[in-house]
């Protein structure tokens, strides 16, 4: 494995990892906006959850590479997901942010498919 797939598998989990805190913890600038996305309220757990369990997993991933290989996939899902809830909520300014966490989870992704 190359330091490069490392380093950014280290940096998609942290920021999956950060983005399932800020949902946990209620962070204004992220619940605000999936309350205007139309994301219910009680819908809220189970995205940090499926965060935290793609960001965990891609450190499993990294002694395990079937694991990492799994929650890569599963949290470009969710980022796809969450940028079509954003397009589908009309908020097209907005698409970016999503993207930006999604970007260093396919790039960990693709790194690990070659490797």
């Amino acid at each position: 494995m190359s330091t490069a797939c490392v380093v950014v598998t280290v940096l998609a989990a942290v920021l999956a990892g950060l983005s399932a805190v800020f949902t946990f913890f209620h962070a204004e600038w992220v619940v605000r906006p999936m309350a205007d996305y139309g994301v219910p309220r009680s819908w809220w757990p189970w995205l940090g959850t499926a965060k935290a369990a793609g960001a965990a997993g891609l450190l499993v991933g990294l002694a395990a590479p079937a694991i990492g290989i799994a929650a890569a996939i599963g949290l470009v899902l969710y980022f796809a997901g969450a940028v079509i809830t954003v397009a589908r909520a009309r908020y097209y300014s907005h698409v970016a942010f999503p993207a930006v966490y999604a970007a260093p989870v396919v790039a960990a992704l693709v790194l690990r498919l070659t490797a």
